[in-house]
């Protein structure tokens, strides 16, 4: 998919819409050789999705050694909508707390109260650091079923169609 098409995706209404969600699901191989798929906050920079996570998480080895991932961001109505994306995990090891982490959380529901006991938390749990998980998209599919659909149900169409042509 060439960075024109991967834009034009990312840019339509709904993608935009969905890349303002807190959670995505992280396809990945684990370093057995297994797949494995784990909902994690993320914030969209623009160019870029931003995942954190802690230094000692299992996914960091598999990710080094396989940085090829995919995300899901959907929504739980009907007709769902569907932003499927590919691409390479860079991860980046920071001291103290990525801005992305707090920025991933801040549409949670929090009292004021309540988000500074929060982030003293976080701040003490994570004291050495976090990891940056940042993926650039190499390939995007919005489906919305109105104006796109999955291939395989884009093909049944077709296939109606020319028999209903026939």
């Amino acid at each position: 998919m060439q960075p024109n098409e991967i834009t034009e995706v990312l840019n339509r209404p709904v993608s935009q819409e969905l890349l303002a969600r807190d959670v995505t699901r992280l396809a990945y191989v684990a370093e057995d050789g297994t797949p494995r798929n784990v909902p994690i906050g993320f914030t969209w920079n623009g160019s870029e999705i931003v995942m954190c996570t802690s230094k000692n998480a299992p996914k960091l080895p598999a990710l080094v050694e396989n940085p090829m991932v995919a995300l899901t961001i959907d929504t739980e109505v009907h007709p769902p909508k569907i932003l499927l994306i590919r691409g390479r995990a860079e991860l980046d090891f920071v001291d103290g707390i990525p801005a992305e982490y707090l920025q991933a959380t801040s549409t949670y529901e929090m009292t004021p109260e309540q988000r500074v006991e929060w982030e003293a938390e976080v701040r003490s749990l994570y004291r050495d650091g976090m990891v940056r998980i940042v993926v650039t998209p190499t390939w995007a599919k919005l489906i919305d079923f109105e104006t796109t659909l999955p291939s395989a149900v884009e093909e049944l169409v077709r296939r109606r169609e020319e028999r209903q042509r026939a």
